[in-house]
């Protein structure tokens, strides 16, 4: 479809999120095939999947990157009949990859959610459907394998309501289930789908089954009075006694999906090409096209307090966000972005507002997965590849050098874990420098440093199977061989008290000295300061409240940056200091000997004094984690993670095996796979991901200071 053909109304930008296992990427590998993107279906589970198209992905059967992919499908006739062109993103189901959620949902208009028949709502799906709640995305869900032994769809309908939200109205019911399922009944359309083939070609349109008349009436009831409440003329038609039509209800259920609102449940089998059309019906019908949603905000470049709005139109000025950074084998640095508005063109420059530098398009590639086709220019509201940027990240606006905006930035998560990495050869070395570069590129929540005491280099990130991940990349991608050490956790240290400590640094050389001199008020950062900032993930807050210019505004700075600069490495085990707020409150100055330097070496020293006043005290990371298991094992699992430090949360039902949640500190989870399948005789199984950063209990603390500075005396 050439871009002269794109037409606004018609483009639905949309992701397909969902827990690990519950069937994301075989959705996509239909999707693609129904929409004559492929005329082979490729299966996960054969590695032939097109959008798993890395190595790794094809070997553990898992996304790891959002891969991204143009389709076309037929509009409803009620909305204008013709093409619809829908952009997809397929996520990674994955914790340890939850930032390709969080960075594809900052750019989608509308997500497809998709539920493992059996399992129901996993605890990966609560932690994707919130982040689409902050984000405000439209969704439909999808009750996904329904072929399966254990299959409920009703069951896994209540565990959305009971988990996620009470607004999910099934618009369509399984006909049959497990080995049983052969179609849907359309509830708007009252009429029967039922699947003559495996291939899902052959499709009867029929009258819904005589058993199935009740359940159908009921849940039809209900989906009706939901709609009608969407729109008030018809709702008064309604309580008057007048039904309304087919047609209104689509409407009007559109306006309500739209609005997030509503949010229709459909039903299917993506294995057995089953419901994956009427899947894509319903996104062309019901997800929202990027002129039904608000014109997105922005703060103006030049006074960052200033917001401004740019529409969604070819015409205005460009205003466009950077959400990925791929690295390709043939054409190189790819950055995925999405235009807000105008029109983004080959051969132009434009400014990217984060690094303040101007970049030049070179050139334009629509995806297909890992195939690539060169366009002129992508217009307001499409997704596409860029290549030619050089200091473009994830996250950076790229807008109009006369009209420049900054877009909202994604935040990312904090790494949680880290591991020593070395070269194997001196040839690995230069090599792995390069590769741990781009790399760090491609992935906000992937960090490299070098440890300066033990020469280390430390890379971190969201968990074992995220670097393990990381490693094997730099192996095959980029010729590195590397000897990985054990992992480590991010440990944190905080303050629990208040402490006034003073700062002053003075030295006397031949010439000029050096002369700064502070005083620190430092106290633990509250749930009220972050709220008054507006950052909820606000970790350090620096106040001035110097009076009389006790201390000159050019010294200022200074003294918070040598507060910064100390914050890197804490005064119990030198770990990194979160959630503080310093007060600088008074001080002193000489007119010839101060400088820049003093004042930092004076904050710097007040800051590590006034710490270790202020109760300090040591910080883990805690996950949330989620077993399910047989009842049989289930005394044993909870034993065991109550001999990890584990707090059990709640236990519950999963279908006919037991859910035990609980929160367990992340260094007593290394290795759980294994103790877990050996607990259980292999079937049990887990999911975690982080939830917060908790107090080490004192007698751990003091066993784990004493290792982290035996450790530093002896230079590793």
């Amino acid at each position: 479809m050439p871009n002269s053909e794109f037409n606004l109304q018609r483009v639905r930008n949309i992701g397909i999120i969902a827990h690990i296992d519950a069937g994301k990427t075989t959705v996509s590998e239909r999707i693609l095939f129904y929409t004559g993107k492929k005329h082979k279906i490729g299966e996960v589970h054969e590695g032939e999947a097109t959008m798993d198209w890395m190595e790794q992905e094809r070997e553990r059967g898992i996304t790891i990157t959002a891969a991204a992919t143009t389709a076309f499908w037929a509009m409803p006739e009620w909305l204008g009949g013709g093409k619809t062109w829908i952009n997809i993103i397929d996520t990674p189901g994955h914790v340890d990859f939850t930032v390709e959620v969080e960075r594809s949902l900052r750019v989608l208009d509308g997500g497809v959610v998709v539920f493992d028949g059996v399992a129901g709502v996993e605890p990966q799906s609560e932690t994707v459907w919130h982040q689409a709640d902050k984000y405000n995305v439209p969704r439909i869900c999808f009750i996904n394998k329904l072929d399966r032994t254990g299959a409920d769809f009703y069951a896994d309908l209540a565990s959305i309501h009971e988990r996620l939200t009470k607004k999910a109205y099934p618009i369509q019911l399984p006909i049959g289930t497990e080995d049983n399922f052969r179609g849907m009944v359309d509830l708007i359309e009252q009429k029967a789908i039922l699947y003559k083939d495996d291939l899902g070609k052959e499709i009867d349109i029929t009258d819904v089954p005589a058993e199935m008349v009740d359940k159908v009436a009921e849940y039809r009831g209900k989906l009706v009075e939901a709609v009608v409440e969407h729109d008030e003329a018809l709702m008064n038609a309604y309580l008057e006694g007048t039904e309304p039509t087919v047609e209104q209800l689509k409407k009007t259920l559109r306006k309500a999906v739209v609005s997030s609102q509503l949010i229709p449940v459909l039903c299917g089998s993506a294995l057995k090409n089953k419901g994956v059309q009427s899947l894509l019906d319903a996104v062309a019908a019901y997800l929202p096209s990027p002129l039904d949603l608000p014109p997105v905000t922005a703060h103006d470049y030049k006074n960052q307090e200033t917001m401004v709005t740019r529409e969604p139109n070819p015409t205005a000025p460009v205003a466009a966000l950077a959400f990925k950074v791929a690295t390709d084998p043939f054409v190189g640095r790819l950055i995925f972005v999405r235009v807000y508005s105008g029109t983004l063109k080959s051969g132009t420059y434009a400014l990217n507002t984060t690094s303040g530098s101007k970049e030049r398009i070179s050139r334009i590639l629509r995806m297909h997965a890992n195939h690539r086709e060169e366009i002129d220019e992508i217009q307001a509201g499409d997704i596409a590849a860029v290549v030619g940027l050089k200091d473009t990240v994830t996250a950076d606006t790229l807008c109009d050098p006369d009209q420049p905006v900054v877009l909202e930035k994604i935040i990312f998560p904090e790494p949680v874990i880290a591991v020593a990495i070395e070269p194997r050869t001196k040839a690995d070395q230069e090599k792995m420098a390069i590769a741990l570069q781009k790399l760090g590129e491609e992935d906000p929540t992937f960090r490299v440093e070098s440890n300066q005491e033990t020469g280390q280099t430390l890379i971190s990130g969201m968990g074992e199977l995220h670097l393990e991940i990381i490693v094997d990349r730099m192996k095959r991608e980029f010729n590195v061989e590397a000897n990985v050490g054990k992992p480590q956790v991010a440990y944190k240290e905080t303050i629990r008290a208040q402490a006034e400590a003073e700062g002053k640094y003075i030295k006397q050389t031949g010439g000029r000295g050096q002369y700064g001199h502070c005083y620190l008020t430092i106290e633990p950062l509250t749930q009220a300061d972050k709220d008054k900032a507006e950052d909820k993930d606000l970790n350090f807050l620096f106040v001035d409240a110097v009076k009389g210019g006790r201390i000159p505004k050019e010294y200022i700075g200074p003294v918070e940056k040598g507060v910064k600069e100390a914050m890197d490495k804490g005064v119990l085990a030198g770990y990194p200091l979160l959630n503080i707020k310093v007060t600088v409150t008074d001080g002193s100055y000489h007119e010839v000997d101060s400088s820049e330097l003093a004042f930092k070496m004076a904050g710097s020293m007040a800051f590590q004094d006034g710490v270790r006043k202020a109760s300090p005290v040591l910080l883990e990371p805690v996950m949330r984690v989620a077993v399910v298991t047989p009842e049989d094992y289930m005394g044993d699992v909870i034993g065991d993670l109550n001999s990890k430090r584990g707090q059990i949360l709640e236990m519950g039902n999963r279908g006919q095996t037991k859910l035990i949640d609980a929160f367990v500190p992340l260094g007593e989870m290394f290795g759980y796979a294994t103790q877990l399948r050996s607990i259980s005789q292999g079937r049990a199984s887990y999911s975690m991901q982080f939830e917060k950063y908790d107090e080490v209990p004192h007698h751990v603390a003091q066993t784990m200071i004493e290792k982290s500075l035996a450790a530093r005396a002896k230079g590793r």
